[in-house]
């Protein structure tokens, strides 16, 4: 018989947390990690029995019977277990399982959960221990089976009629979808020309730059050269005068503190972070980091939420640092509250730092270059929610010149406010302060011929953005879903990190929107992310969601047993095999692209797929730099003479060479710097990748 301690089981999800709460609870805490969900339906069958109201079959998964039988042992000789899996809906179906496994009745109380973990929160949450959520585990359940039914059935018929080893799933194909058609409407799209002409004039207390905005009153569009060239002439001979100009001041609030989505759009724009890459580094900063003086601590507040609210204990954190650090006009007379959608899980708060004076250049030392860049961005959108709002002076000018009107904008700020810590984006230029009545010097007049550009592709964090917005997936599955597509190799990214889709991916998107027009539909997806949303509230039974969605998919899957199948589209180099003649094509592999013989099984060439920059290899100048991707998809820039040189880098060499150590230059974050000594050159990329001066 197991001897019983006086010790309380807890059981995590990660060990990294697993090491944080050990530190943060003592001895008295035997601390596990279940390394994720340890239960799920078996991956070579659909594991759901229709027939019986969609009983689902659930087994270990594969290699976690050491673990399962670990905790056994530890739960048997403790005095009590603790099921303290993530606070959402992945983490209660965890506890959920371990509770089946461990033969814990589902109305003891043993579910903890720690939106922070930090000493105070952990024991706190540690003394009162809930019931399982069942209503969170029954959404949990629900999205598991309808994702299982689709994936499961679709799959198969795109193997059938499409091409083996391909998937579809219920927000993945929506996803596939707007890509697709936004790659519609950039192809569609038909340029129109227009013509903009702008002054540069002088008044009494300085210059300023002007834009033609009307004729005679109304406003124009200068659609052609000549009446570009006749407008020019008139402007040109006409005289300027001042005829409006007023400043009005007014408030610029504060933004909100982050939510998953946001935190993911902010950390691609200003650090370059993709959505995978922002979550891996959230959830390191989430479960812990060693500290001098401090411990083990959290340093961030859970991070898959779409809730903007913040706990009362944060903002009086945030208030009293704000006053002691920057004084009483940055500090607003009452917090700021700010309203999340209706479908947000309330129950998380905003992304928020766990502990403001806990300073980023203070701790950065103990951080890695990723995470101190990721806190420090948490950190300053935080704190700056609730600073004062910035006071700006907006100033506008008309200018009549005969009976053209030109106009400026600009903006001065009068108090920082909130954007001492938060940068305000302002991008109009200060304008110098002009009377009505004044007589303003032409000093230069331009016309540029311009022509209207369709919408961009979408960027990783436009996407998020976009699906978000459309009310398409959870905070918890942004980064997952499109992953999953560059997985299928249904997109890829171009020169610009703009996601476009392959051929595979057109194709298989044509084929389910033309059979499957119904469930690969934003309404549809997004309806049924409502639907969840009732079955963890506990408005709806998560059966009824499951057979509503079965009864209206199953017809349509009928239907498509006898449709034909579609040829993917074959993707041609201009280049022959070096073997048989025959034509190269593109082909994907498991680690990318490759270039095969289109005469495969009776020719097996193949060679990898380059992109050659045209610059020679800076180590022997014999090869070409090309762009090479890693196994996880990432680029990198290695020598054509692989093996015979194995130059390679993470960043995009120049083909300079710099003048202090001979090393080769590379942009580096817009700039361009030496990839050995860090000599950096008076340049700079723009968006655009042109190089420019600083």
């Amino acid at each position: 018989m197991n001897e019983v301690s006086d010790k309380t089981l807890v059981i995590v999800e990660s060990p990294t947390k697993a090491r944080t709460l050990k530190k943060i609870l003592g001895r008295k805490y035997d601390i596990k990690a279940s390394n994720g969900h340890v239960r799920d339906l078996p991956k070579s069958r659909i594991g759901i029995d229709i027939d019986r109201d969609f009983e689902p079959e659930y087994i270990l998964v594969r290699g976690k019977g050491p673990i399962v039988r670990d905790l056994k042992k530890a739960a048997q000789k403790a005095e009590r277990v603790l099921l303290a899996s993530d606070p959402d809906r992945e983490g209660e179906a965890i506890a959920w399982h371990l509770a089946h496994l461990l033969s814990i009745p589902e109305d003891t109380p043993c579910r903890i959960r720690m939106y922070e973990i930090t000493p105070r929160a952990v024991k706190e949450a540690v003394s009162k221990p809930e019931i399982i959520d069942m209503d969170k585990v029954n959404a949990q359940q629900a999205r598991r089976l309808v994702d299982r039914l689709m994936g499961y059935s679709l799959s198969p018929l795109l193997w059938k009629k499409v091409k083996s080893g391909l998937s579809a799933g219920r927000v993945q194909s929506v996803a596939l979808r707007l890509i697709c058609e936004r790659e519609d409407e950039i192809k569609a799209f038909i340029p129109e020309e227009y013509w903009v002409i702008s002054a540069l004039v002088r008044g009494n207390n300085g210059q300023f730059t002007l834009k033609l905005a009307k004729k005679d009153g109304k406003n124009i569009r200068i659609t052609n050269a000549l009446d570009a060239q006749a407008i020019y002439s008139d402007l040109l001979s006409a005289s300027y005068k001042v005829s409006k100009f007023d400043v009005k001041e007014g408030k610029r609030n504060p933004l909100p503190p982050f939510k998953t989505s946001t935190l993911q759009q902010e950390a691609a724009r200003r650090l370059g972070f993709t959505p995978q890459k922002t979550m891996r580094i959230a959830q390191s900063l989430y479960e812990g980091v060693d500290l001098p003086g401090h411990g083990p601590v959290g340093l961030i507040t859970y991070m898959r939420t779409d809730s903007l609210r913040i706990a009362p204990e944060g903002i009086s954190m945030a208030r009293q640092y704000i006053e002691e650090r920057y004084g009483d006009k940055f500090l607003p007379d009452s917090p700021h509250q700010y309203v999340s959608k209706e479908r947000s899980q309330d129950a998380h708060e905003a992304i928020r730092p766990t502990n403001v004076r806990l300073e980023p250049d203070e701790i950065s030392p103990h951080l890695t270059k990723d995470q101190k860049a990721l806190y420090e961005l948490i950190w300053s959108r935080f704190l700056a929610s609730q600073m004062a709002p910035a006071i700006v002076a907006r100033t506008n000018i008309e200018v009549q010149a005969g009976p053209y009107t030109l106009k400026q904008s600009g903006v001065t700020l009068i108090f920082e406010g909130w954007s001492k810590l938060w940068p305000l984006d302002m991008k109009e230029e200060v304008l110098p302060e002009a009377a009505v009545g004044e007589e303003l010097k032409l000093m230069k007049l331009e016309k540029e011929q311009k022509f209207t550009k369709p919408q961009s592709r979408y960027t990783e964090s436009g996407l998020v953005k976009v699906m978000e917005e459309k009310g398409i997936g959870r905070p918890s599955t942004y980064a997952t879903i499109i992953q999953t597509l560059y997985d299928r190799h249904y997109v890829e990214k171009d020169e610009a990190k703009k996601l476009f889709p392959t051929e595979l991916g057109v194709t298989v998107n044509s084929f389910l929107v033309k059979h499957f027009p119904s469930i690969i539909d934003v309404e549809f997806t997004a309806k049924m992310e409502e639907e969840l949303d009732k079955v963890e509230r506990g408005e709806m039974p998560w059966l009824a969601v499951v057979k509503g969605f079965w009864n209206h998919f199953s017809d349509i899957l009928k239907s498509t047993e006898s449709v034909a199948r579609v040829e993917v589209p074959v993707e041609t180099i201009d280049e022959t095999c070096p073997k048989c003649g025959a034509q190269l094509v593109v082909k994907h592999g498991r680690y990318g692209k490759f270039i095969a013989c289109s005469a495969f099984p009776e020719c097996k060439y193949t060679r990898n797929f380059k992109n050659s920059l045209d610059i020679s290899c800076p180590q022997c100048r014999e090869g070409k730099v090309v762009m090479l991707r890693s196994k996880s998809g990432r680029p990198f820039y290695g020598c054509s003479r692989y093996p015979k040189c194995n130059f390679v880098s993470w960043n995009k060499p120049t083909g300079e060479i710099c003048p202090k150590c001979g090393g080769p230059f590379v942009v580096k974050r817009k700039a361009i710097k030496c990839a050995n000594c860090g000599y950096e050159k008076e340049e700079v990329i723009d968006d655009a990748g042109a190089v420019g001066e600083k």
